[in-house]
Protein backbone atom coordinates (compact mmCIF):
# COMPACT_ATOMS: atom_id res chain seq x y z
CA UNK A 1 0.00 0.00 0.00
CA UNK A 2 1.47 3.35 -1.12
CA UNK A 3 2.67 5.52 2.19
CA UNK A 4 0.23 8.82 2.25
CA UNK A 5 1.15 10.22 5.91
CA UNK A 6 4.70 10.48 7.07
CA UNK A 7 4.83 10.99 10.95
CA UNK A 8 8.55 12.28 12.14
CA UNK A 9 9.60 12.05 15.56
CA UNK A 10 11.97 15.88 15.89
CA UNK A 11 14.61 15.01 18.33
CA UNK A 12 17.34 12.95 17.18
CA UNK A 13 14.89 12.46 14.23
CA UNK A 14 14.48 15.96 12.44
CA UNK A 15 16.97 17.81 14.15
CA UNK A 16 20.20 17.26 16.51
CA UNK A 17 18.71 18.27 19.85
CA UNK A 18 18.65 15.26 22.11
CA UNK A 19 22.19 16.69 23.62
CA UNK A 20 21.56 19.75 24.01
CA UNK A 21 18.40 19.27 25.25
CA UNK A 22 19.37 16.43 28.06
CA UNK A 23 22.38 19.31 28.91
CA UNK A 24 19.68 21.85 29.94
CA UNK A 25 17.78 19.59 31.67
CA UNK A 26 20.19 17.53 33.54
CA UNK A 27 21.33 20.29 36.03
CA UNK A 28 17.52 20.94 36.87
CA UNK A 29 16.94 17.75 37.88
CA UNK A 30 19.78 17.32 40.26
CA UNK A 31 18.42 20.77 41.37
CA UNK A 32 14.69 18.61 42.37
CA UNK A 33 16.83 15.76 43.51
CA UNK A 34 18.47 17.59 46.40
CA UNK A 35 15.27 19.74 47.26
CA UNK A 36 13.63 16.63 47.86
CA UNK A 37 15.85 15.09 50.08
CA UNK A 38 17.85 11.96 47.47
CA UNK A 39 20.75 10.65 49.03
CA UNK A 40 23.02 9.95 47.26
CA UNK A 41 22.32 12.56 45.11
CA UNK A 42 22.17 11.10 41.29
CA UNK A 43 24.43 13.85 39.82
CA UNK A 44 22.93 13.45 36.91
CA UNK A 45 24.69 14.65 33.32
CA UNK A 46 23.29 15.15 29.85
CA UNK A 47 25.08 11.87 28.93
CA UNK A 48 23.13 9.71 31.34
CA UNK A 49 20.05 10.73 30.54
CA UNK A 50 20.46 10.31 27.09
CA UNK A 51 21.40 6.72 28.20
CA UNK A 52 18.20 6.24 30.21
CA UNK A 53 15.56 8.21 29.39
CA UNK A 54 16.00 9.23 25.37
CA UNK A 55 12.49 9.58 23.34
CA UNK A 56 10.61 10.51 26.75
CA UNK A 57 9.49 14.38 27.53
CA UNK A 58 10.67 16.41 31.05
CA UNK A 59 7.41 14.96 32.63
CA UNK A 60 7.85 11.49 32.07
CA UNK A 61 11.25 11.40 33.63
CA UNK A 62 10.01 13.34 37.06
CA UNK A 63 7.34 10.54 36.99
CA UNK A 64 10.48 7.84 36.80
CA UNK A 65 12.32 10.02 39.27
CA UNK A 66 9.42 10.26 41.56
CA UNK A 67 8.50 6.21 41.32
CA UNK A 68 12.73 5.70 41.82
CA UNK A 69 13.17 7.83 44.80
CA UNK A 70 9.89 8.01 46.34
CA UNK A 71 9.50 11.20 46.81
CA UNK A 72 5.68 13.30 46.24
CA UNK A 73 5.57 15.89 43.65
CA UNK A 74 2.69 18.05 43.34
CA UNK A 75 0.76 18.81 40.16
CA UNK A 76 1.52 22.66 40.21
CA UNK A 77 5.11 21.63 41.50
CA UNK A 78 6.05 19.56 38.42
CA UNK A 79 4.10 22.30 36.06
CA UNK A 80 6.06 25.06 37.25
CA UNK A 81 9.36 22.78 36.75
CA UNK A 82 8.10 21.42 33.13
CA UNK A 83 7.90 25.46 31.87
CA UNK A 84 11.46 26.20 33.62
CA UNK A 85 12.87 22.72 31.62
CA UNK A 86 10.94 24.23 28.54
CA UNK A 87 12.68 27.85 28.92
CA UNK A 88 16.59 26.35 29.58
CA UNK A 89 16.19 23.91 26.45
CA UNK A 90 14.08 26.30 24.11
CA UNK A 91 17.34 28.86 24.57
CA UNK A 92 20.06 25.77 23.99
CA UNK A 93 18.29 25.27 20.53
CA UNK A 94 17.93 28.61 19.53
CA UNK A 95 21.85 28.93 19.95
CA UNK A 96 23.21 25.59 18.52
CA UNK A 97 20.74 23.52 16.96
CA UNK A 98 21.25 21.78 13.60
CA UNK A 99 19.15 19.45 11.29
CA UNK A 100 19.79 15.60 11.30
CA UNK A 101 22.32 15.45 8.06
CA UNK A 102 20.64 14.40 4.52
CA UNK A 103 16.39 14.98 6.37
CA UNK A 104 16.19 18.33 4.48
CA UNK A 105 16.88 16.36 0.56
CA UNK A 106 13.94 13.87 1.65
CA UNK A 107 11.96 16.38 2.97
CA UNK A 108 12.00 18.83 -0.13
CA UNK A 109 11.67 15.53 -2.33
CA UNK A 110 8.29 14.79 -0.65
CA UNK A 111 7.11 18.10 -0.60
CA UNK A 112 7.53 18.33 -4.14
CA UNK A 113 6.29 14.89 -4.99
CA UNK A 114 3.05 14.67 -7.25
CA UNK A 115 1.33 13.10 -4.97
CA UNK A 116 1.73 15.79 -2.00
CA UNK A 117 1.79 13.27 0.98
CA UNK A 118 0.29 14.56 4.25
CA UNK A 119 3.97 15.28 6.47
CA UNK A 120 3.06 15.56 10.69
CA UNK A 121 5.67 15.74 13.19
CA UNK A 122 4.87 13.58 16.37
CA UNK A 123 6.88 14.08 19.23
CA UNK A 124 6.54 13.30 23.39
CA UNK A 125 8.21 16.93 23.68
CA UNK A 126 6.34 20.28 24.25
CA UNK A 127 4.73 22.32 21.40
CA UNK A 128 7.11 25.36 22.23
CA UNK A 129 9.74 23.21 21.89
CA UNK A 130 8.73 21.90 19.13
CA UNK A 131 8.05 24.72 17.44
CA UNK A 132 11.27 26.51 18.07
CA UNK A 133 13.10 23.10 17.19
CA UNK A 134 11.64 23.64 13.90
CA UNK A 135 11.76 27.45 13.44
CA UNK A 136 15.69 27.65 13.98
CA UNK A 137 16.62 24.60 11.48
CA UNK A 138 14.09 26.25 8.93
CA UNK A 139 11.89 23.33 9.00
CA UNK A 140 8.75 24.85 9.64
CA UNK A 141 8.38 25.22 5.76
CA UNK A 142 7.38 21.54 6.01
CA UNK A 143 5.35 21.14 8.36
CA UNK A 144 1.89 22.79 8.95
CA UNK A 145 1.83 24.64 12.19
CA UNK A 146 -1.78 22.23 13.17
CA UNK A 147 0.41 19.49 11.95
CA UNK A 148 2.72 19.54 14.51
CA UNK A 149 1.54 17.29 17.80
CA UNK A 150 2.71 16.78 21.09
CA UNK A 151 2.19 14.48 23.92
CA UNK A 152 2.82 16.71 26.28
CA UNK A 153 0.64 19.80 25.25
CA UNK A 154 -1.34 18.59 22.02
CA UNK A 155 -3.88 15.57 24.47
CA UNK A 156 -6.67 16.13 27.20
CA UNK A 157 -4.07 14.64 29.45
CA UNK A 158 -0.51 15.07 29.04
CA UNK A 159 1.56 11.66 28.31
CA UNK A 160 4.85 10.65 26.73
CA UNK A 161 5.97 8.33 24.41
CA UNK A 162 5.94 5.33 24.46
CA UNK A 163 2.14 5.44 25.02
CA UNK A 164 0.13 5.88 21.60
CA UNK A 165 -1.96 8.38 22.76
CA UNK A 166 -0.09 11.36 20.34
CA UNK A 167 -0.43 9.00 17.42
CA UNK A 168 -3.81 7.90 17.75
CA UNK A 169 -4.31 11.60 18.15
CA UNK A 170 -2.47 12.76 15.12
CA UNK A 171 -4.03 10.09 12.82
CA UNK A 172 -7.43 11.20 14.36
CA UNK A 173 -6.65 15.02 13.42
CA UNK A 174 -5.09 14.25 10.08
CA UNK A 175 -7.87 11.78 8.69
CA UNK A 176 -5.38 8.98 8.71
CA UNK A 177 -5.36 5.64 8.46
CA UNK A 178 -2.47 3.81 10.19
CA UNK A 179 -1.60 1.00 7.18
CA UNK A 180 -1.62 4.12 4.76
CA UNK A 181 1.28 5.67 6.96
CA UNK A 182 4.71 5.63 7.89
CA UNK A 183 6.36 7.17 11.60
CA UNK A 184 10.14 7.32 11.45
CA UNK A 185 11.41 7.16 14.81
CA UNK A 186 15.38 7.03 16.91
CA UNK A 187 14.40 5.45 20.34
CA UNK A 188 12.64 2.54 21.72
CA UNK A 189 9.71 4.30 22.96
CA UNK A 190 8.49 6.00 20.43
CA UNK A 191 9.19 3.03 17.97
CA UNK A 192 6.60 1.35 20.86
CA UNK A 193 4.20 4.15 20.58
CA UNK A 194 4.16 4.26 17.20
CA UNK A 195 3.72 0.34 16.72
CA UNK A 196 1.02 0.05 19.41
CA UNK A 197 -0.93 2.68 17.20
CA UNK A 198 -0.80 -0.13 14.64
CA UNK A 199 1.46 2.43 12.14
CA UNK A 200 4.67 0.83 10.51
CA UNK A 201 7.76 2.37 11.67
CA UNK A 202 11.46 3.57 10.12
CA UNK A 203 13.89 3.60 12.83
CA UNK A 204 16.69 5.98 12.45
CA UNK A 205 20.05 5.31 14.16
CA UNK A 206 22.13 7.98 12.28
CA UNK A 207 22.72 10.74 15.55
CA UNK A 208 24.27 7.63 17.52
CA UNK A 209 27.68 7.23 17.51
CA UNK A 210 29.09 4.78 15.26
CA UNK A 211 29.96 2.05 18.46
CA UNK A 212 26.26 2.16 19.02
CA UNK A 213 24.79 2.15 15.99
CA UNK A 214 24.44 -1.67 15.92
CA UNK A 215 23.02 -2.23 19.03
CA UNK A 216 20.55 0.24 18.46
CA UNK A 217 19.41 -0.77 14.99
CA UNK A 218 18.53 -4.40 16.84
CA UNK A 219 16.75 -2.36 19.68
CA UNK A 220 14.44 -0.57 17.33
CA UNK A 221 13.90 -3.57 15.45
CA UNK A 222 12.73 -5.41 18.61
CA UNK A 223 10.85 -3.14 19.23
CA UNK A 224 8.78 -3.47 15.97
CA UNK A 225 11.03 -1.33 13.17
CA UNK A 226 10.00 -2.56 9.92
CA UNK A 227 12.97 -1.15 8.59
CA UNK A 228 16.46 0.93 10.37
CA UNK A 229 18.14 3.14 8.47
CA UNK A 230 21.66 4.48 8.94
CA UNK A 231 21.53 7.73 6.75
CA UNK A 232 18.39 9.53 5.37
CA UNK A 233 19.82 8.60 2.08
CA UNK A 234 18.44 5.61 2.80
CA UNK A 235 14.76 6.24 3.28
CA UNK A 236 13.38 6.30 -0.16
CA UNK A 237 13.86 2.36 -0.40
CA UNK A 238 13.31 1.94 3.53
CA UNK A 239 10.08 2.95 2.60
CA UNK A 240 9.52 1.28 -0.79
CA UNK A 241 10.30 -2.02 1.25
CA UNK A 242 7.42 -0.97 3.91
CA UNK A 243 5.27 -0.05 0.46
CA UNK A 244 6.18 -3.74 -0.75
CA UNK A 245 5.07 -5.80 2.29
Amino acid sequence: MAVKTYLFDCDNTLVLSEELAFEGCADLLNEICAAKGVSPPPSFTGGKLITEFVGQNFRGMLASLQQRYGFPLAADEADGYVVREEDVVIARLRSGLAPCVGVETQLKRLQQAPERPTLAVVSSSALRRLRASLETVGFDRFFAADQVYSAATSLPTPTSKPDPAVYLHALEQLGAQAASSVAVEDSRSGTLSAVRAGIPVIGYVGPYPADRQDSMAAVLREAGARVVIRHWDEFPQAVAEIEAA
